[in-house]
């Protein structure tokens, strides 16, 4: 699996064509890919968050969650990716005959998990709360996952860049989708009880 992280950050064409070429049972192997990398960031904001904290202004206080709270908060964010990794896998197999391509569940859910790696290494800068920098590194690993995105889905699903242009498209808009309805899940957590709790 490291293989696979570190060929789509550095030479991702010749990676997704690796991918392409594998047998269906090393893609049932890969849909366990999310779950171990989705580890990372959590635990990286979960630590960041409780044990660092962050500031607001220039003279503001030192601001942390209490360990409970960052607990759970950090448990939902792990199944809020692994959520999101699958419903938006679910909808590239769906989508996957009107583009032409030939598709699995797993397969949608393995494009969607590896094309998710440069976000999941990204989150490692939770151990450090620091609001202009994880903009900065969020914004590049959000344009880079798009990247691969685009690149990886016509040579997954072996069809042409045009197509799979219009397929990628399609596959971030339900991206923004799922992230808007994540935003609307979080709020109605916090009326139930999973709103963030401050150390005094």
């Amino acid at each position: 699996m490291i293989q696979h992280t570190f060929g789509l950050l550095v030479r991702p064409s010749a990676q997704w064509r690796t991918i392409a070429d594998l047998p269906e049972s090393s893609f049932r192997t890969l849909i366990l890919y999310p779950c171990f990398f989705a580890i990372l960031p959590a635990v990286a904001w979960y630590y960041g968050t409780s044990r660092v904290g962050w500031t607001v202004g220039d003279q503001g206080e030192t601001i942390k969650l209490t360990i409970e709270s960052a607990r759970q908060i950090s448990i939902l964010f792990y199944l809020a990716m692994l959520g999101s990794v699958a419903v938006i896998g679910y909808f590239v197999h769906w989508m996957s005959d009107t583009y032409g391509a030939n598709s699995t569940l797993t397969k949608g859910i393995v494009i969607v998990g590896l094309t998710c790696t440069p976000l999941f290494l990204a989150g490692l800068v939770g151990f450090y709360p620091l609001l202009w920098i994880d903009l900065l590194i969020g914004v590049a690993a959000v344009s880079w996952s798009v990247y691969l995105l685009y690149l990886g889905i016509p040579i997954v699903m072996g069809i042409p860049e045009e197509r799979g242009f219009l397929f990628s498209s399609a596959v971030v808009g339900v991206a923004l989708v799922i992230l808007i309805c994540m935003m609307v899940g979080s709020v109605i957590l916090w009326e139930y009880g999973a709103a963030p709790a401050f150390t005094d």
